[in-house]
């Protein structure tokens, strides 16, 4: 609200000054100057107030993911691997936007958590297959607005941001948000450093 305050201000000081200038039957060079001076300033609260809405933008809103919360984890992996597969994605879930991840890692979908999506198979198209060859990651900060989101159906039909993360040359780990745009620079620096920390982990022990 507060940011609407000098739009507000500015169009109420205006209407009063249009107000009492109508109202006047004799106007006085006092009155002339004292008006001009009160329109000179509802202008600038006007202007600040709509650059304000420029510089200050409405911040997007979450949604609701459709889906059921769960933990799936490969049982065959060692307990090293699925301790280090824990702690990561609780690290993730609790200390970022992340709503939902999945690890894809040797050919094979070795854990979902979160709110899970349709299916229970990351599948990997050609975003997934870029991020390990170039060993970059993707940020798709509004995940509607990309043709490829069609390779995601094993998150939320309605995600809205996704982290596309290299694990190495044999997997990726996907991150989804419920609100777009919403991933920092301090994010995701976070994601990349638990990333090859858990990519590490693997690679030794799977």
């Amino acid at each position: 609200m507060i940011r609407y305050l000098p739009l507000v201000v500015g169009i109420v000081g205006g209407l009063a000054l249009l107000a009492n200038r109508m109202v006047t039957a004799n106007l006085t060079t006092s009155q002339s100057r004292a008006d001009a001076l009160g329109v000179l300033l509802s202008a600038v609260l006007i202007l600040i107030g709509l650059l304000w809405q420029q510089v200050q933008p409405k911040p997007p809103e979450a949604v609701t993911l459709v889906g059921s919360e769960g933990l799936e984890i490969d049982e065959n992996l060692p307990e090293v691997v699925k301790t280090e597969l824990a702690w990561a994605t609780h690290i993730l879930l609790t200390n970022t936007v992340t709503k939902v991840v999945a690890v894809y890692y040797d050919r094979q979908t070795i854990l979902r958590r979160g709110i899970l999506g349709k299916s229970k198979q990351v599948n990997i198209g050609a975003i997934a297959e870029r991020v390990m060859k170039t060993q970059k990651p993707i940020y798709l900060v509004k995940l509607e607005l990309y043709p490829g989101r069609v390779e995601f159906d094993y998150l939320p039909e309605n995600t809205q941001g996704v982290i596309v993360q290299p694990l190495g040359e044999k997997g990726v780990m996907v991150l989804g948000a419920n609100i777009p745009r919403s991933y920092t620079k301090q994010d995701e620096n976070w994601v990349t450093a638990i990333a090859d920390k858990l990519a590490y982990n693997l690679d030794k022990y799977q």
